[in-house]
């Protein structure tokens, strides 16, 4: 929907609006596609749910905090799009969508998934950034074909154990979070092709070099003492990355004895900057 529609519609009463934006989806899409994303919906409209053959169903940025049990009729899902919403629980009845692939839930108000989620087996894409989870669902380690997994923008502290059946992980982003510490988990999943963990709080990075997959690593913003060690060919996002090589690590330390000293003066102190002697 086009910038100048949405614009009309913001003055439309909210079942007004609702009427207004639906009202030509009375059949079913040709493209097996549904695109009701900002149109301000309150409630579902009931009548998609008798496109049985809809296979990307894209709800973002309305004002949804429940689904109907109709909704479930619709087990040709591939692509279902719920970001940008009120949900503070994962209506049940979208765990009984097995087709799906790809689940948009991130900018809600998620604190925990059910268990039931472990239904969705053919889930690859998985988007949970933004909501209220202070730690990572265990059901999020039963889902086996998983790819990608963004949890960022949360408040997770640490990863379970589990996360490494994930075998066919290949990305993971956890950026903006409050992890303390290198996931351990992360260690022993040399299948990981892309790792983020940018805007953390995390001091120390362990050697990545085994992690014989991994094409990048995202480690920007973090209080760290040391760049991650990596595999040749493995790019880096941080301090010390290709643009500035790594210094040895007793240059590494004292530059963070410095760094810490001035803080805690709380007052300009000229820094020793990484050299390559």
């Amino acid at each position: 929907m086009g910038n100048t529609i949405r614009a009309l519609v913001a003055f439309i009463p909210a079942d007004r609006c609702q009427n207004y934006v639906v009202r030509d989806l009375r059949e079913m899409p040709l493209d097996k596609m549904v695109d009701l994303s900002g149109s301000q919906l309150r409630r579902f409209p009931l009548h998609v749910c008798s496109f049985r053959e809809l296979v990307k169903l894209y709800l973002s940025d309305n004002h949804l905090n429940s689904l109907p049990p109709e909704l479930g009729q619709l087990q040709n899902l591939q692509i279902l799009a719920l970001d940008f919403n009120n949900f503070k629980a994962l209506p049940q009845v979208v765990c009984t969508l097995k087709q799906l692939c790809i689940l948009y839930l991130g900018n809600n108000k998620l604190c925990d998934l059910p268990s039931e989620l472990s239904l969705l087996q053919n889930l690859r894409t998985l988007w949970i950034e933004a909501n209220c989870l202070t730690q990572l669902p265990d059901v999020v380690c039963e889902l086996r074909l998983l790819k990608t997994l963004h949890a960022g923008s949360n408040a997770l502290r640490l990863l379970p154990g589990q996360l490494r059946h994930l075998q066919e992980l290949r990305t993971i982003w956890l950026s903006g979070n409050r992890l303390t510490d290198f996931p351990a988990v992360l260690l022993h999943m040399p299948f990981l092709e892309v790792i983020d963990v940018d805007w953390n709080s995390i001091r120390y990075f362990p050697s990545l070099a085994h992690l014989s997959s991994l094409k990048l690593v995202i480690y920007d913003h973090n209080p760290c003492r040391n760049a991650p060690k990596v595999a040749k060919g493995v790019r880096r996002v941080g301090r010390w990355a290709e643009e500035t090589p790594e210094p040895d690590p007793r240059k590494a330390r004292r530059y963070a004895l410095v760094r810490e000293e001035s803080q805690e003066l709380q007052t300009p102190v000229p820094l020793l900057p990484p050299t390559n002697s």
